[in-house]
């Protein structure tokens, strides 16, 4: 079993294999819900969900499939790190611990990684078929669980 130290231990051992997605999340925060101490004011929080993160019916109670809304994952270090600099810029003093997934990991059915079309280094966590706020939190707690984390990757980055 081998032991990583840093992220570039993970990243030359990953390019073996496949690229891949990391998220820095504020320590005993959820890696892919959130608590209202995890987001800016204004934000809007349903069931752990952000609103902005996702395409919602009308109602709120259906999410919607969409190829360039999804939940943020970098794919490159250059993006990891900036997005990790704002993380502790709105997290003072707390540590950050970054979670991370292979690109071709074993996702939930209705679920995939997709390429911003807009940012270099930036993927989306989409969902493909229609499904409810429920079965999209289910689908976030299995990736979650599936998930390997550097606690307070302070010292890594």
């Amino acid at each position: 079993m081998e032991q990583f130290k840093t992220i570039e231990d993970i990243r030359e051992k990953i390019k073996e294999y496949e690229s891949y997605l990391a998220r820095p999340t504020r320590a005993l925060s959820h890696p892919t819900l959130y608590r209202k101490r995890d987001v800016q004011r204004g934000d809007v929080i349903i069931k752990g969900v952000r609103e902005n993160d996702w395409f919602f019916s009308e109602d709120k109670k259906w999410v919607l499939p969409h190829d360039q809304i999804g939940l943020s994952f970098s794919s490159s270090w250059q993006h990891l790190k900036g997005i990790y600099k704002i993380k502790e810029k709105h997290n003072s003093g707390a540590a950050i611990n970054v979670y991370w997934v292979l690109e071709k990991a074993d996702l939930p059915k209705q679920m995939k990684f997709m390429p911003d079309k807009n940012k270099k280094g930036h993927f989306l966590l989409t969902i493909t078929e229609p499904m409810t706020l429920f079965q999209l939190v289910q689908k976030l707690k299995i990736v979650a669980y599936r998930m390997s984390v550097m606690k307070d990757a302070r010292k890594a980055l």
